[in-house]
């Protein structure tokens, strides 16, 4: 197995790790009256539209 020939600083180390960031969902408006944000592909929570049509039932 591979082994590490010197240690890696923490500056170096943390300047790698700083690329791992956690990004926001993009979302788009849902066609209904109330434009709720919605990720894409997926049905409304507030409506149960996908595509324009039905698909769950209003709570």
């Amino acid at each position: 197995m591979a082994v590490p020939k010197r240690r890696m600083s923490r500056s170096h180390t943390r300047h790698r790790r700083a690329r791992w960031k956690a990004s926001v969902p993009g979302t788009v408006p849902c066609p209904c009256p109330r434009k709720v944000p919605v990720v894409p592909h997926r049905a409304c929570t507030s409506c149960g539209l996908y595509k324009g049509r039905q698909v769950v039932d209003e709570p």
